[in-house]
């Protein structure tokens, strides 16, 4: 990886599965959604913990308190990032928003009554 990139790793969602190696893992400073789902379900960050090469503190934050300028995302431009993603109900619910908003300007769609 080159200085200064960003990854944003949102495929696996088990303890036995990962996207990116322990190297990757450790030279990146590591975000997520949520720690607490972080520490038992990624793969990406579980691996590499098990094999000793990083502990619960590489986790420096969650998405929300980066963006609320809690903890930095870099010190500076050379630092890898990383925000594993396993999913928030949130996520879900703006994404359906978006598209919700977009068909009704564009008139598209079925209404169902349930």
């Amino acid at each position: 990886l080159k200085p200064g990139a960003h990854l944003n790793v949102v495929g696996s969602s088990t303890p036995r599965a990962r996207e990116v190696d322990t190297p990757t893992m450790l030279h990146s400073r590591l975000f997520v959604d949520r720690r607490e789902s972080a520490l038992h379900e990624a793969g990406d960050f579980i691996i590499p913990k098990q094999e000793g090469a990083v502990d619960d503190n590489h986790i420096l934050g969650e998405l929300g308190e980066m963006l609320l300028g809690k903890v930095a995302a870099r010190s500076n431009d050379d630092e890898i990032t990383l925000f594993k993603s396993l999913g928030l109900a949130i996520e879900d619910l703006a994404a359906a928003q978006h598209v919700y908003e977009k068909a009704v300007a564009k008139n598209v769609g079925v209404w169902l009554e349930i």
